[in-house]
């Protein structure tokens, strides 16, 4: 019984100094750096800040209860030239219309009133 104890604290001893924790960088050089300026790192100039609009749901300000996927030119609006669903944090939709209007895509490029993909 000796033997296994005294050979379990051998591999329970801590590491060296130096050599701790799952891989990367240790916890001792150089995490800390001074940060200059606002957010993402870029150095402020001046007093004026620029505040992005808050997007709203253009279905919801209409109370649409149904995107027609037969309404090609309003679903045109929201797919990129390429013919890729553009997301919601560019076009401002909220989840609910952002789903519906996923399907309305998807079935119009099924019975092919919208491209799938554009020629480059």
């Amino acid at each position: 019984m000796s033997e296994e104890s005294s050979g379990q604290g051998a591999l329970s001893s801590p590491p060296p100094a130096g050599h701790g924790g799952h891989g990367g960088h240790s916890g001792q050089g150089g995490r800390e750096r001074p940060r200059e300026g606002g957010p993402g790192g870029a150095p402020r100039r001046g007093k004026r800040q620029y505040f992005r609009k808050k997007k709203v749901c253009r279905f919801c300000v209409e109370r649409v209860d149904f995107i027609d996927y037969k309404k090609t030119e309003v679903l045109q609006a929201f797919v990129q030239e390429r013919g890729k669903i553009l997301p919601r944090r560019i076009t401002g939709t909220c989840s609910r219309h952002q789903r519906w209007l996923g399907e309305a895509i998807k079935r119009a490029r099924n019975i092919a009133l919208l491209p799938f993909a554009t020629e480059l």
